[in-house]
């Protein structure tokens, strides 16, 4: 990877992350499709042939959503004891749209957290 030398002020790597903008300016987006990242900023011109968020996304979304599940399950079944078709009807449409939603916001957070903390650097090419 070359060396980042342009000079934007710095951003803040998770309100940019959230918004899904570039890690650099703050301003280009950074998702082409829900979930794809686009080849580089609109504005900046910044690559992010960089951005490998691997499966860190995917797994915070599980860890963070399944414990708000289960544990709002959990509180519903002991407190009203509703029957299983109401479990169903409630926690799978939930357990999907939090887990779609966060599943971005999570991905451009890390995203930005890797490019503002130099993480790509560090990664070993490998031959194809």
């Amino acid at each position: 990877m070359v060396e980042d030398k342009a000079h934007w002020p710095p951003v803040d790597p998770f309100s940019v992350g959230l918004k899904g903008r570039c890690p650099r300016c703050g301003e280009g987006r950074l998702f082409s499709g829900f979930l794809t990242v686009a080849p580089a900023c609109g504005v900046c011109r910044l690559d992010y042939s960089f951005a490998d968020a691997g499966d860190g996304p995917a797994v915070f979304v599980i860890l963070i959503v399944g414990f708000v599940i289960v544990g709002l399950a959990l509180w519903t079944e002991v407190s009203y004891g509703p029957p299983l078709w109401l479990h169903f009807l409630l926690w799978i449409p939930l357990t999907i749209a939090l887990s779609l939603s966060a599943l971005r916001l999570i991905k451009g957070m890390l995203i930005s957290l890797q490019y503002r903390n130099k993480a790509a650097e560090g990664r070993l090419d490998r031959p194809e």
